[in-house]
């Protein structure tokens, strides 16, 4: 056997591999739309199928409120094993743009080493290397270092709206010591990175009111509220001149990263031309004063709006004082930031600035908290030491700047969390051409491996 345990492995099943991942690719399994629903129970029939073809035992699809999620675990390892939970999910994107895809988004192909299709790498082909490195030890070894579940989840590209629900009432069959999640990425190839904590997410949509109709802006206009500026004041006012957020209380639970984490985030390598290229070529960035664009996109707290609409919209003009008028509004959250007490500043927020008689409608849009591992935790030393084995230099900390139910896995379980993703800045997630970068692909599979092998004690 080589150095790496499952090189060999990976050189002799590559063409089956690929074969695999191309076939699962290929099912829309696109949670959003309810038209997709029989394709998001196909992929966890798929899943299910490579589950009991790894090897593995009591394989399920398990029910939720909506899609699909499935389980398997090999539990022979013995009572002094630590149990591992692997986290992914097999559901996807919509395509839209559809006219931007170099080609058919469900159609996979390789492209200068990269597989390009809707899922290729958020998340299918990460969590397929997490099921072929499980098969892989059970064919050269016909055993697992650890005691091994999996979970992977049908509903996390539309919030896991019933993912906590399903970890609490099955909470006895996915107890473990350690979860590993492969649906993050790293700095680069050359610098290797590991997840050590991802933001939360409270997010709103407003709705206004000024008056009964539309009106005349001739007869009725500089007399009465527009509503088009009501929704412009209110939006303009979430930040100060220095880019922080003016809801009260919003900073007073960010915790300081420690000496660690801020040495590794002064390590990062950063070039602002090509952040803003891989932005889409903006012309220039904006946010927190006092900040870095990676402390920004990273570890601090932020409000954004998502969305904003009032008035006419069509071709030609229409002389309307708008009569209603909205936003929606998504707010980012770093440790012990605390979404429900940041939904009471919002309203707080909101009934303080809101002129007096403006009808207001406020509707939660859902909600994550952050989640954090320490990088004392004896699994943390595992997890770098597998990436330095696999990439040949150890891997930085970063924090991801997406939320997940990452959190959820972690409270419920009362387990830290370990983040083996190897996806890259460049893979367009949730946007048209979606790449997987294969030699990612293939390290990604030997980590896995390598990292059941470090928490096993080897």
């Amino acid at each position: 056997m080589s150095e790496l345990a499952l090189a060999a492995y990976a050189e002799a099943e590559h063409d089956r591999i690929v074969d695999t991942l191309f076939s699962w690719l290929r099912i829309p399994s696109i949670s959003a739309a309810p038209d997709h629903a029989a394709d998001v129970r196909a992929s966890a029939d798929f899943c299910q199928k490579l589950l009991v073809e790894a090897g593995l035992e009591h394989t399920s699809v398990l029910e939720t409120g909506g899609g699909p999620a499935v389980y398997a675990d090999w539990l022979h390892a013995g009572v002094d094993a630590p149990t591992v939970l692997v986290y992914g999910h097999h559901d996807v994107q919509p395509v839209d743009p559809l006219a931007d895809w170099t080609s058919p988004p469900f159609e996979p192909v390789i492209v200068d080493g990269e597989c390009r299709a809707r899922g290729a790498v958020d998340d299918k082909g990460q969590t397929l290397y997490q099921i072929e490195a499980a098969r892989g030890l059970l064919a050269l070894q016909g055993r697992l270092p650890v005691n091994l579940k999996l979970l992977i989840e049908g509903e996390e590209e539309v919030g896991s709206p019933n993912f906590e629900s399903l970890l609490v009432s099955e909470a006895g069959r996915f107890s473990c010591d350690v979860v590993v999640v492969s649906d993050t990425g790293m700095i680069s190839p050359e610098v290797p990175s590991t997840t050590v904590g991802m933001r939360g997410l409270v997010a709103f949509d407003v709705a206004v009111r000024t008056a009964s109709t539309d009106l005349h802006s001739g007869m009725w206009g500089g007399a009465v509220a527009n509503a088009a500026l009501v929704v412009a004041r209110l939006t303009s006012g979430l930040h100060d001149e220095k880019g922080r957020v003016t809801l009260p209380g919003f900073y007073d639970r960010v915790r300081d990263l420690s000496v660690a984490e801020q040495a590794s985030l002064d390590a990062q390598p950063f070039d602002e031309n090509e952040f803003r290229a891989a932005a889409g070529d903006v012309r220039y960035l904006e946010g927190e004063f006092g900040y870095s664009p990676l402390e920004r996109v990273g570890v601090r707290p932020t409000a954004e709006v998502v969305g904003l609409h009032s008035g006419y919209e069509g071709p030609g003009i229409k002389t309307i004082v708008p009569a209603t008028g909205g936003f929606k509004v998504a707010f980012r959250l770093v440790p012990d930031q605390r979404p429900d007490e940041v939904d009471a500043a919002f309203r707080a927020w909101l009934a303080a600035r809101s002129p007096d008689g403006l009808q207001v409608t406020v509707t939660p849009e859902g909600a994550v908290s952050p989640a954090l591992t320490s990088l004392d935790h004896p699994a943390m030393a595992a997890l770098s030491r597998t990436i330095e084995l696999v990439w040949g230099r150890r891997p930085l900390f970063t924090r991801e700047g997406g939320s997940g139910p990452e959190e959820a896995l972690a409270r419920v379980l009362a387990a830290p969390l370990l983040f083996l993703g190897v996806g890259l800045p460049g893979d367009r997630i949730h946007a048209p051409n979606e790449r997987m970068v294969m030699d990612q692909f293939w390290k990604g599979l030997l980590a896995a491996g390598e990292l059941l092998m470090e928490l096993g004690g080897r």
